[in-house]
């Protein structure tokens, strides 16, 4: 196997000859478009290299979308949550295809991934009016990286160029984390006590439980008299389609302490689904959920989200979204003194140390207690 160097017009092209093929024809691969001699003669140098350490990249004239939309998506499928997928999907379509669709997936550079995230930042609202956030543009940039990682492990391209670009940077000044603290979630939950969906809001308050948890929870799951339930399923909604799902880690699959509270809310909220029941008889959809629809279907997780946002408007306290009373349940459980290791046990996160870097430093106060009990310890009281 051997290269040369040729000059075609205007530029200069590194010929490598492979041999002949099955057929007895002559495999010859074409590397163009060098300004000079000398660049062609670095780039056979470096190829002969490449083919000699097995690490070799055919020329290929395979766009960036199609590559994305016709083997990337379709390969990934089945490896990951329906609800990431979708959401690789529809970020792939929107913003990545319109910009880079149409150039070849082996020409992409840090460069162009640079403009392209700019481009993002300024104008990269599909209506053309703003920007996309810092934090928006760094997702999508994780979706294009992972996307090129696995074309530099198919030997497609020789090296993923994602790693050399310089995605924004996403700090402090990306969206705070809100939670309520225990008057203002004392007086929420007074406030929705007479809504149909109370217990559920009460659960996700009291637990930290994500919205999908509390949605997929089935009866079968929850022990009213042990006061503890088990987190087994999820509900997820994909391009509005909802899907049932196992917990997102082998962590979030766990068990929860309920305060007594919280079981007679689940209590009384029983006995409005069997009054449900027996009301709509065959007409009534026994799913086995926890909280339905007045007809036993599930409930939409958007539809759960809108009408916290109704009830919070209504309301004189400060807005946060639905998750952030997980986040509420978190602060105020580390604030009242609950072990961190507990409180990562009832949240599902992967590590105590996730938990503590996400919510300590929400918590002042036990930095305060903190060092007032070093103190003691060193000078006694």
């Amino acid at each position: 196997m051997r290269g040369s160097v040729i000059k075609r017009g205007n530029s200069w092209c590194v010929v490598i000859d492979a041999g002949r093929d099955a057929a007895g024809k002559r495999n010859r691969k074409w590397h163009s478009g060098f300004s000079t001699r000398k660049d062609a003669e670095r780039a056979r140098t470096e190829i002969l290299s490449r083919l000699d350490h097995g690490t070799y990249v055919e020329p290929d004239r395979r766009t960036l979308g199609v590559f994305l939309e016709q083997e990337w998506l379709p390969a990934i499928r089945a490896r990951i949550r329906p609800s990431t997928w979708d959401s690789y999907a529809r970020n792939i379509r929107l913003h990545v295809i319109p910009a880079l669709g149409n150039e070849r997936l082996q020409s992409i550079t840090p460069a162009r991934l640079n403009r392209f995230y700019a481009e993002l930042l300024e104008r990269g609202r599909v209506d053309g009016t703003s920007g996309l956030s810092p934090k928006t543009v760094r997702y999508i940039h994780g979706i294009v990286r992972k996307a090129l990682a696995d074309a530099v492990r198919w030997n497609l391209v020789q090296r993923n160029v994602a790693d050399l670009a310089d995605p924004p940077k996403v700090g402090s000044a990306g969206r705070e984390m809100q939670t309520w603290n225990a008057d203002e979630l004392r007086n929420f939950l007074e406030q929705i006590a007479n809504e149909r969906l109370y217990a559920a809001y009460l659960l996700a308050a009291s637990t930290g439980m994500r919205r999908g948890e509390v949605l997929g929870l089935r009866w079968l799951d929850v022990d009213l008299d042990a006061a503890r339930l088990a987190v087994r399923q999820s509900i997820v909604s994909v391009a509005y389609e909802i899907k049932f799902a196992e917990p997102k880690t082998a962590r979030s699959r766990r068990s929860i302490a309920l305060d007594q509270r919280t079981v007679a809310a689940l209590r009384a909220w029983r006995k409005v689904q069997l009054e449900d029941r027996m009301l709509l008889g065959d007409d009534y959809e026994n799913s086995g959920l926890v909280f339905t629809r007045d007809d036993g279907r599930f409930i939409h997780p958007d539809r759960f989200s809108q009408l916290f946002d109704k009830y919070v408007a209504s309301s004189e306290l400060r807005r946060i979204r639905l998750h952030d009373l997980r986040h509420t349940h978190a602060t105020l459980a580390l604030a009242a003194g609950v072990h961190p290791k507990v409180v990562s046990e009832r949240l599902g996160h992967a590590t105590v140390a996730f938990t503590l870097d996400v919510y300590s430093h929400t918590v002042p106060a036990l930095q305060e207690d903190a060092a007032e009990r070093v103190a003691a310890v060193v000078f006694g009281g």
